[in-house]
């Protein structure tokens, strides 16, 4: 792991998955890694360190293993419920940054709109994380590369298919992919596709790592031969008044036995969850030996300790406590 990439993401914010270079990246999935191998090993490296968290969407695997993987790091988590008030109305975000940078060490928000992160991350003089926005959801995408590590290998010029809407899970999957030299395909419905913007953006990307990103509405043709078929929910948290209109336009999308078959023989399937099963996957894919969903939901912990790790400066602290022996209490 470059020391450089580890000294550059100290005091850093994770808004946007193209806020880390490809060097970045891979320090923290090396790091994840490590933490998952070794986890004794960092047990007590964010000691005392407090994690504060605020969510308008409801969650289980975000807030949970956000809450393990600072526990199991030495550190506390602060849950705070934005359900009924989203961050912003009942006080400032100027003013809340203010408070939370004088109490905590790092600040997760889970929200609707991507700007509100980007604005606590302008205010606040600690770490901001993106817990998952309507325009991506970094964290996820951590620890799926690091999943399809586990089962691929090294990542450049292998292939990842997504299949479904261009969401934020799909926009986060397809910079990472730009990073880590990985082939990409989307395949969804027309007027469905991922922002032109962020595609763009990843394509600039893979010109230089030497990842392909292409756009399709054909999803036979997406997956024929891929290393990896990944699908979400056709209708995305707080849109759920467009799930009649959606499901007939989605259902050529599903992930199937038959779709699946067209896949590489060692392909595996991929989900963020939850899965509304037999809509956009059915229980024989969802359930069967090519999945992978468990193990990339608890690849979030192990990921998300690994990325608090690096914000944090956590590994110095480790590497302080180990030489005076009190790593091991």
């Amino acid at each position: 792991m470059p020391s450089s990439a580890i000294e550059s993401l100290a005091g850093r914010d994770l808004c946007s998955t193209a806020d880390f270079t490809a060097a970045e990246i891979a320090a923290v999935l090396d790091l994840a890694h490590a933490v998952k191998a070794r986890p004794q090993d960092y047990r007590w490296a964010l000691d005392a360190k407090q994690l504060v968290m605020f969510f308008e969407k409801a969650s289980l695997r975000t807030r949970l293993t956000f809450e393990t993987a600072i526990n199991t790091l030495g550190g506390s988590a602060i849950f705070v419920d934005q359900t009924q008030s989203p961050l912003g109305e009942r006080e400032s975000l100027f003013d809340m940054a203010r408070n939370l940078e004088r109490w905590a060490s790092v600040l997760v928000l889970r929200t609707y709109a991507h700007e509100t992160i980007t604005e606590m991350a302008q205010y606040a003089s600690v770490p901001v994380i993106n817990a998952l926005s309507d325009l991506e959801h970094p964290c996820q995408a951590l620890a799926d590369f690091m999943t399809l590590q586990e089962r691929l290998g090294p990542l450049n010029g292998r292939h990842l298919t997504y299949v479904g809407d261009g969401n934020n899970v799909c926009h986060s999957l397809m910079l990472m992919a730009a990073q880590t030299g990985m082939h990409f395909t989307v395949a969804t419905p027309r007027n469905y596709a991922p922002k032109a913007d962020l595609v763009a953006l990843a394509r600039s990307i893979g010109n230089v790592t030497g990842a392909n990103i292409s756009v399709i509405n054909d999803p036979i043709a997406a997956v024929t031969g891929t290393d990896a078929v990944y699908t979400d929910v056709c209708t995305s948290m707080g849109f759920e008044h467009e799930a009649t209109k959606r499901a007939p336009i989605f259902k050529p999308y599903q992930v199937n036995e038959t779709l699946m078959s067209q896949a590489a023989p060692h392909a595996i399937f991929m989900h963020c969850l939850p899965a509304h099963r037999n809509a956009e996957v059915t229980d024989a894919v969802f359930d069967g030996p090519q999945s992978v969903v468990f193990d990339q939901a608890e690849n979030r912990m192990h990921a998300q300790k690994a990325l608090m790790l690096l914000l944090l400066g956590g590994l110095s602290n480790q590497n302080k406590k180990s030489a005076t022996g009190t790593a091991a209490r």
